[in-house]
Formats: C-alpha cells, structure tokens, sequence
C-alpha cells in the first residue's frame, strides 16, 4: 500500500494544518510522516493478517459538528452517558468539532490544562510538542502510526503540574452523528512529579461508520510518584475499521491503571501497553471485551517491566458470542536488570455460541532471576449448575444467562473510576449479549 490509495494530498493537509493555526512544527510532521507512510511496514499483529483490512479508505478527512454554547443545548446521547450538571471538567468532540469545554476552576487555578488537542496546539504549543509521538509511542513504529500523524483530526491534551491533585475527574466524550466522519483521534496525558488524575473517555455512534477509519493513538506519560487512571467505554459503529493504540510510560514510583470496556462492534486491532520504565512502578491492565456477530478483534495486553521492584498486573474479561472471532495476547515481560519485580495476568472468556472462537495467549518473558511471574487463561461456557440454580428461582433462561454473564464481567466494571461510566458500560454490554 502507498499513500496513493488515500483521498487525500500532501497540500490539502498543509492546508488543513493552516486552516487550524497550527504551529509549524506540526505542519512540517504531518508532512514527514505522510511520506514515511509509502514505505513503512503494517504492524504485525499476532495470528491475524492485515492484507485484507482496508485502513485507509474514508470518505472525508474533516466533518464538522455542532459546536455548544450551553449544557442544554448537549444532545440526549451525552446527557444519558454522563451526570453533565455535575461534571466539573469536561471535553466534548462532536465528530471532528471540538463542541464543549468546562474546567474546574480549581484545577485552572492548579495549572492543569484541559484542552481539545486542535486548542492545546495553538495555546502549549512547546508543551504538546515536547512529548507529542515521542516517548510513548513513535511516528515511524509502522504505516498505521505514521497515518496517525499525518491525519490527526482530533483529541484532548491533558497536562497535570508537579504535586497537583486534580479532585474532578476529567471526562472527554466523542459523539459520532455524522456517516462520513473518520477519527484520528490522539489523547496525550501528561502528569508530573507527585501529580494524579483520573481521566475517562466515551466513544459513541448514533450512526453508521461504513467505509470509515478508526485510528486512534493515546500517549500516557507518568511522571516519577504520579498517578494515573485512566478509564474507558468504546461504542463504535462495526462499518468502521479500528486501530487502537493506548499506551503508557512510568517514572520511579509511578501508577497507572487502565480500565477499559472495549464494546466496538467493528473489526479491529487493540494494543495497550505499559511500559514501567522507573523503579517501584506499577500497572494495572484490566479490560472488558464483548464480541458479536462476525466481529474480529485482536487484543493485545502488555506491560513490559525495566525497572526494580516494578508490579504488572492484567485482568481480561470477556465474551464471544455468535461467529465473532477473538485473539487475547497477554504479555508480561520483566526485562534484564528488572529485579524484585512481579508479572501476573489472568484472562477469562466466556463462549455463548459454537460458533464463536477465542484464542487466549498468556506469555510471560522473564529475563531476570529474582522475580514472581504467573498466569491465568480459562474458556468456557455459561456453568449449566448457575443456569439451574436461578431458573429454580423462577428466572427464565434467558435472564439467568443475562445475569451470569454480567456477574462474570462485573468485577472488571467496577473497577472503572466513575459509576455513571459504569452504569454506562453495563448498558452497552446490556446491548451486545441481548438478542
């Protein structure tokens, strides 16, 4: 492939890059990795060939939604996703519209930045750039990134000062309305020394995505002490193709936790990774999939370990129904010189049709000799003796799955950081495992 099969030029993202006021340095990086793109290699994911997946077709670059001036004005979609009158930071992208923008004052006050990426580039120009595709994730990793890049049309730019405790959590909701709309979405998160955050993000369709990307790449970076949570539900239409990146670097003593509710109905390669660079730093990786349909996903969970006394934890939940197709790679890797460290990962999958297949890949690379490492990974159907014991209750099949399968997931649900983004994710998995 080649940037030939894109229905966009070079000049038309300079352009693009103008019409924004953004700063030359960006110019100049969509233009270099536009070119890198003819040449680099798709990601490699593991058992799944890409040479049939269209990642770049979409039918306009930019598609504008409706910018709102007052909370009344937010469509229901928002209001039933998140508590809007008590939200205190909130950012709103409507399609590719930077639409809604509320700051605590407070957090204002403490320094904190939270910015729509298209404002944050105007306003910290020197600070995006210092750690935008640098240290987290890198434009020449592969053609996808460098597309990333090129293409960016959206996102949110979170900046947490040294020792600050953001006391509201930070919420960033894309709503898609529009069928054209593709998004190259790019999330950079950035606390320092002694900082903590909690921060959730909301995709959501209303409409069809059909011959649409979903190129997604989110940075965060934890300053030494910090802590990070970083939480999210994904909705998406299945006609879109996703790439998915979410990725995370630690200084020594720093946490990040993930958690995810990955519900997107299309096609599509997920890699979050926590790379725990500083010593003493922990991750946890905990993530809720449902598959339906002919759906393919291929998920990978990864926290590779550097530094002493690191811990990595991954929790995968999920569930495979109709002829939806999955692959669970969960990698724990303790580099050289990693010593004292800790690797475990479980991963649990619940089968409801014949049809559906799921391959749970536990690895753990250990290359230190004084650490702990282990694994987990279990497929299996609904247990028939649950079925029995609530339908002697009285509870029709159907709701007796319905329950046993919600209480499966559960323990990964609550885990995300905000109940009304629980409340949320049980909705979405409420509508992927009903008829």
């Amino acid at each position: 492939m080649t940037t030939e099969t894109l229905n966009i030029s070079e000049a038309q993202l300079v352009d693009y890059s103008q019409s924004q006021n953004e700063p030359s340095w960006m110019t100049e990086l969509r233009k270099e990795a536009f070119k890198q793109a003819e040449s680099l290699e798709m990601p490699k994911p593991d058992k799944t060939k890409l040479n049939k997946w269209d990642f770049d077709s979409f039918k306009q670059h930019e598609t504008q939604g409706a910018v709102f001036h007052d909370l009344k004005e937010l469509p229901s979609e928002i209001d039933r996703i998140i508590n809007v009158e008590n939200t205190e930071n909130l950012v709103i992208q409507h399609n590719n519209t930077s639409a809604y923008t509320k700051v605590n004052d407070k957090a204002l006050q403490d320094g904190v930045i939270i910015e729509h990426i298209s404002e944050a580039l105007i306003n910290h120009s020197d600070l995006v750039q210092k750690y935008f595709m640098k240290d987290a994730v890198t434009v020449d990793e592969h053609r996808l990134t460098a597309l990333h890049t090129a293409l960016m049309n959206g996102g949110i730019f979170v900046y947490v000062p040294k020792n600050v405790v953001v006391e509201h959590p930070i919420q960033y909701v894309v709503l898609h309305d529009d069928e054209n709309a593709s998004f190259f979405n790019h999330v950079l998160l950035v606390t320092e020394e002694s900082a903590e955050v909690t921060y959730v993000e909301n995709y959501l369709s209303t409409t069809s995505g059909e011959g649409n990307q979903l190129n997604i790449v989110s940075e965060v970076i934890a300053g030494a002490n910090s802590n990070i949570s970083y939480g999210s539900v994904d909705f998406l239409d299945k006609g879109f193709t996703g790439h998915i990146i979410r990725r995370g670097v630690t200084e020594a003593d720093a946490t990040i936790k993930w958690s995810l509710g990955l519900m997107n109905e299309g096609d599509q390669i997920i890699d979050n990774t926590t790379n725990l660079i500083g010593d003493r730093s922990t991750s946890e990786l905990k993530s809720v999939v449902v598959g339906r349909g002919d759906q393919t996903i291929n998920l990978t969970s990864r926290i590779v370990q550097y530094g002493k006394e690191t811990d990595g934890y991954i929790l995968k939940h999920g569930v495979m129904k109709e002829s939806a197709s999955s692959i669970f790679n969960g990698i724990g890797h303790i580099k050289h010189g990693g010593s004292g460290s800790a690797a475990n990962q479980e991963s649990r999958v619940l089968m409801l049709s014949e049809h559906a297949r799921w391959d749970a890949n536990p690895i753990l690379l250990i290359d230190e000799d004084d650490v702990e490492a282990g694994h987990a990974a279990s497929v299996g159907r609904v247990d028939p003796e649950q079925l029995y014991y609530l339908m002697s209750r009285g509870i029709s099949q159907r709701e007796a799955e319905r329950l046993v399968i919600h209480g499966f997931l559960d323990p990964v649900v609550r885990e995300l950081p905000i109940e009304d983004v629980q409340r949320q994710l049980r909705e979405v998995i409420e509508l992927k495992i009903g008829k």
